[in-house]
């Protein structure tokens, strides 16, 4: 494998499959732009009616090369495409960049086609098919027809970046050469028939000219082996940056249980970055910023910063985008005050306070210096934001020169806002190390992203342990939807503890068992149809015990109403009291399965205070990871002691959502919906008790 994407990477020697003597068409591109930025390899035009292209002997077919190429790029149409892949793996090439498109993308029928190209591959590895490409910018290897290679040069930096579609990896490419952003390798997987995204992340995670790994994200086909190349990248310290598109949740299903309308695909995507250490763009503008910043290298160790400016709404603009986002803007502490004002005797500029306004006083280079050099100095801070204004943009060599003197200094991070419209200015300093910002929201994204990215270097919490079905549960008794005291049952099995309650029957109850439920109860339908029992009159509390005979017909009357169901049996529980509702719940999508946890009760798609944790098949959560999930929560204070309150039985709550999670590992594909809600979280030495819950099985 790596191998392969080594040869596709830096290849020696290329063959262009159907390449065009004009190149200015998408055919005659490939071989334009490797000459164009002086690929040092063998380059084998491929076309059976001409004789030669752009100076190169042009060869007829494939058999008739003088030498197995290390890379074929093949622009043939369909059915040409699936006899060039066969020929060039019988000949031992290891890697070949399908642009053909009509494959998976066009349906049933291309799905067909490019299921045939795979298997005429054979060993030989495949980009694409329908894809643009990919670029080897550190070498100077572009292997695409984009348009975007038209550009003379581009900044060799440390950012990689991966994209499942090919137009916005031309995007990406001439926005970071017009940013200044310097850039490794580029890579478009579309289709990924064979290919795909966790594979060149892998490759990119031991790639040592790759800092920081950038990805365009449409969907993620193979889940598992993703999230174990991410994880080699946080184990590695190289940073992800993702964006996803498709945010949308008009796709989601209807549900019977909280989870499903609390959970979606989105959410789920969210929950696996989070696991992963993935830093997510929300905004397509926040792509290349938050790389800007982490390819600088430097770490950010807190939330203080300096603000030096030379125009003073900016700096405003930048200390309230700060605040915002949680940074703090303190004035100078006493001795590097003493040292600004030291700079400019008088009262010229204000420079012992957050923002540091140098406006009036001018941008004299000794000024600059000694400011930029004082504020890198101070224990007071762990980062600086120069602005770049009118003034200091008028003397882009000032600020430039400034700059590096000041940087060999210290490792702290400095970024800048670039006033005015100004992106020569802005890519100048990007190119210092300093990256540059046109928003000053940008300012706080980027600062948001380095300190997430130095909170990863901590490692990562292992997951749980394998998980069985108990011996005493025979689970294949158990299809459907289960009623309720069917759902608790099952928990119970998997350790679970729920409340006290017995089954009567409705025409005639046997009451005895009731006596000991205590002296009020919860009276509740027991219905295998209807799971949100309140909204049709089948729930009622604090009933006493006296009185169940009669509300039990009358709820039986007014379900019969609501719902047009005739109710068989009744569920009488003890009345819990005294504790936090709190759910567990699990949603299962094409990305896998996760555990949801958070505030319970009627009122739980109200607050949607939830966590989110993605689980390993067949694997559980462990203790540590359901305890950072709940103390993620708005309401964790609530379960810690908030305000003088009893703390909650935390380790009881900690052991039960383990206990799901091992239950959900345990019963794989055959449990379909399940949740408890709620599940009452009572004081610490008191336990949990399951009060209520769904499961659904096929």
């Amino acid at each position: 494998m790596s191998n392969a994407i080594q040869k596709l990477m830096e290849p020696r020697s290329i063959a262009v499959i159907g390449a065009s003597t004009d190149p200015k068409k998408t055919a005659g591109r490939p071989i334009a732009y490797l000459q164009k930025h002086h690929f040092k390899g063998k380059i084998y035009p491929v076309n059976p009616r001409v004789e030669e292209i752009a100076g190169l002997k042009c060869y007829p077919d494939i058999g008739s090369l003088p030498e197995t190429p290390d890379v074929a790029i093949i622009m043939v149409g369909t059915d040409k495409a699936l006899s060039a892949v066969q020929e060039l793996s019988q000949r031992g090439t290891p890697a070949a960049i399908v642009l053909t498109s009509g494959f998976a993308e066009h349906g049933p029928e291309g799905l067909k086609k490019q299921e045939e190209l795979i298997a005429a591959a054979g060993a030989m590895r495949i980009l694409g098919p329908n894809t643009i490409g990919m670029v080897n910018v550190t070498d100077d290897i572009p292997l695409s027809p984009s348009s975007a290679l038209e550009m003379d040069e581009f900044p060799k930096g440390g950012v990689s970046v991966i994209s499942q579609s090919g137009g916005i990896l031309g995007s990406l490419l001439s926005r970071a050469a017009a940013s200044g952003l310097g850039l490794s390798k580029l890579v478009s997987t579309s289709n990924e028939a064979d290919l795909g995204m966790a594979d060149f992340v892998n490759y990119l995670v031991d790639d040592a000219s790759t800092k920081v790994i950038v990805l365009y994200i449409e969907s993620i086909r193979h889940p598992e082996r993703f999230r174990a190349a991410a994880l080699r990248a946080r184990q590695a310290g190289k940073p992800i940056v993702v964006y996803k598109v498709g945010k949308s949740e008009a796709g989601i299903k209807a549900a019977v249980s909280h989870t499903g309308a609390l959970a979606g695909t989105d959410k789920m995507y969210d929950a696996l970055f989070k696991q992963t250490g993935i830093i997510r763009a929300n905004k397509f503008s926040d792509f290349l910023d938050i790389p800007a910043a982490l390819s600088s290298g430097r770490v950010l160790k807190g939330k203080r910063v300096a603000i030096l400016t030379s125009t003073g709404g900016a700096g405003t603009l930048v200390a309230d985008s700060l605040g915002e986002w949680g940074f703090e803007t303190p004035v100078p502490d006493e001795k590097t005050a003493a040292r600004l004002r030291a700079l400019q005797p008088g009262d010229q500029a204000v420079l012992d306070r957050n923002p540091i306004d140098v406006t009036l006083a001018g941008l004299q280079p000794d000024l600059l210096r000694g400011a930029i050099s004082a504020l890198l100095d101070s224990p007071s801070y762990d980062a600086l934001i120069l602005i770049l204004g009118s003034s200091s943009l008028s003397m882009p060599d000032l600020m430039a020169g400034a700059v590096r003197d000041c940087m060999q200094t210290s490792e702290k991070p400095v970024i800048a806002y670039v006033s005015p419209h100004a992106p020569i200015a802005g890519a100048l300093m990007t190119k210092l190390g300093v990256p540059a910002f046109s928003q000053p929201e940008s300012c706080s994204v980027a600062l948001s992203s380095m300190l997430h990215a130095s909170s990863l270097r901590g490692g990562i919490t292992a997951t749980g342990s394998q998980s069985t079905i108990p011996k005493a549960l025979d689970a294949s008794l158990l299809h459907g939807s289960l009623n309720e005291h069917q759902a608790r049952n099952l928990f119970a099995a998997f350790g679970i503890p729920g409340v006290r309650e017995t089954v009567v029957n409705a025409q005639q109850p046997n009451l005895d068992a009731v006596n000991d439920l205590g002296e009020k109860c919860v009276l509740k339908i027991l219905s295998n149809e209807i799971t949100h029992k309140t909204e049709v009159g089948g729930v009622a509390l604090n009933i006493p015990i006296a009185e169940i005979a009669e509300k039990l017909h009358a709820m039986a009357a007014e379900v019969k109403i609501k719902s047009g169901a005739d109710i068989e049996q009744f569920l009488v529980q003890e009345m819990a009291s005294g504790g936090m509702e709190f759910m567990v719940g699990m949603h299962r999508d094409p990305l896998g399965t996760a555990i949801l946890v958070g505030m319970g009760g009627v009122t739980a798609e109200l607050f949607k205070d939830t966590n989110m944790r993605l689980i390993s098949p067949g694997k559980a959560l462990s203790s540590a990871e359901v305890l950072e999930m709940l103390q993620e929560l708005k309401t964790w204070p609530l379960l810690d002691g908030y305000r003088g309150r009893p703390r909650c039985d935390v380790d009881a709550l900690v052991n039960a959502i383990v206990q799901f999670s091992t239950m959900v590992a345990a019963m794989g594909d055959r449990l379909i919906e399940c949740e408890i809600n709620p599940i009452f979280v009572f004081p610490a030495g008191h336990g949990v008790k399951a009060a209520d819950g769904i499961a659904v099985l096929n």
